[in-house]
């Protein structure tokens, strides 16, 4: 989806920095030619020589060669590229750009160029936490520049939070994304004139105005999902729990806590024809939430907590009569009898697939960056390899678009 497109990918310095050669090799296989820009920083983490090897290009890193600033090199080589790409883009590199610095290459190439921007930050979860970092992110997301992630998860420090860098795939599908032009060929954008309803995340129903209860999604399933379908063509409506990793580009995000909002979200969106419901969605919910902290107070017995059923979104928008998706998929989360719980899950609710995971606590599903699915739909149960998050979601967009009618290019090839 990316043949003759051109990436300049910019590698700054960070532990993260060794995802940049997978970066490569996944942007190579879908067509795309990528130069690179390496920082000195970045050079203690990659080799000039394994980028060459994978991008079959020469690796620019010297802003004062002779030789390329007499062909001014740094505003060729911000020119040439139809996307900037950094990955990853460090805290140091981001409060560069922010302030509009020029004193190495990546930052003048930055500085200089006229072309669409992704950042791929990667830091410690207390650097991007930071007010400065935050601050930064804002000028530069205010100056029209992209970001993709970042992801919670371990670090190499030994703190967990966000901060680490967005998978490889799923900075692909960020590109294509970005690159899709408004008309493309049928067999490349086999979703173009759908519109698709994404939900993710948890969500959060309040106890009262302190305490809530939710559960350990992060999100990253859904938001990849969503940025699939977009890549093939779908308009996207995302409809998103409270998550601590970024809005994908070219996806229109609704941004919600509780079951309520995030069903009155999905229906307002309209007419749709897919719906893809991967969020986390709680249960159920306080059926009188306190107006006021509930205090704990010496020798007072812990409070009784009445719970009601929170409304249902998927089994809604698959019983919704003529205003019902052609597609709706589900998702069922499990801990025990994973495939016999999704297809009574799947009957009960009158959907037409249910996409089944086992998010026990050894899998590391909720939070990872990897999973184990099952699609399970009137015809039967497929069962995938364990793959990354991003790649459960483009083969589910691609398996959407067939049901359509419409295969990807590299179906159609097949």
């Amino acid at each position: 989806m990316l043949k003759g497109k051109r990436i300049l990918l910019i590698v700054a310095g960070g532990i993260a920095a060794f995802k940049s050669l997978e970066l490569i090799r996944r942007l190579r296989e879908r067509g795309a030619s990528v130069r690179c820009v390496l920082t000195a920083a970045g050079a203690k983490f990659v080799t000039p020589m394994s980028l060459q090897a994978l991008s079959e290009d020469r690796v620019y890193s010297d802003m004062f060669s002779l030789t390329d600033e007499s062909e001014m090199g740094h505003i060729q080589l911000s020119r040439d590229a139809d996307l900037l790409v950094v990955a990853p883009a460090t805290a140091n590199i981001l409060a560069r750009m922010a302030a509009g610095l020029a004193d190495d290459l990546a930052a003048t190439v930055l500085l200089a160029t006229d072309k669409p921007v992704l950042m791929a930050p990667a830091m410690n979860v207390r650097m991007w936490t930071h007010p400065a970092t935050v601050a930064n992110v804002e000028t530069l997301k205010q100056r029209g520049i992209h970001f993709i992630g970042p992801n919670d998860g371990a670090m190499a420090c030994n703190e967990y939070g966000p901060g680490r860098m967005s998978e490889p795939e799923e900075i692909v599908a960020a590109i294509e994304s970005m690159l899709a032009p408004a008309e493309r060929p049928p067999l490349e954008k086999p979703l173009a004139g759908k519109r698709a309803v994404v939900t993710s995340g948890p969500t959060r129903e309040a106890i009262d105005p302190v305490r809530y209860i939710s559960n350990h999604s992060s999100g990253k399933q859904g938001h990849a999902i969503a940025s699939a379908l977009a890549a093939l063509g779908a308009d996207v409506t995302l409809v998103s729990g409270p998550v601590a990793i970024a809005d994908p580009p070219g996806v229109a995000t609704v941004h919600v806590d509780s079951a309520d909002q995030m069903l009155t979200a999905c229906l307002a969106a309209g007419r749709i024809d897919i719906a893809v419901c991967a969020a986390a969605v709680a249960d159920w919910k306080a059926a009188r939430p306190a107006g006021s902290k509930i205090k704990k107070r010496a020798g007072m017995a812990p409070p009784s907590l009445e719970l009601t059923a929170n409304p249902d979104i998927l089994a809604t928008l698959s019983k919704r009569g003529p205003q019902r998706p052609a597609l709706v998929v589900g998702f069922a989360a499990e801990t025990e009898n994973l495939v016999a719980n999704a297809v009574d899950k799947r009957q009960r609710k009158g959907c037409d697939w249910i996409v089944a995971n086992d998010v026990s606590p050894a899998i590391g599903t909720f939070g990872g960056e990897r999973n184990t699915v099952h699609l399970i739909s009137a015809s039967g149960v497929e069962e995938w390899p364990t793959l990354a998050k991003g790649e459960v979601a483009m083969r589910l967009a691609g398996r959407i678009a067939l049901h359509f009618g419409r295969p990807t290019k590299a179906e159609a090839a097949e």
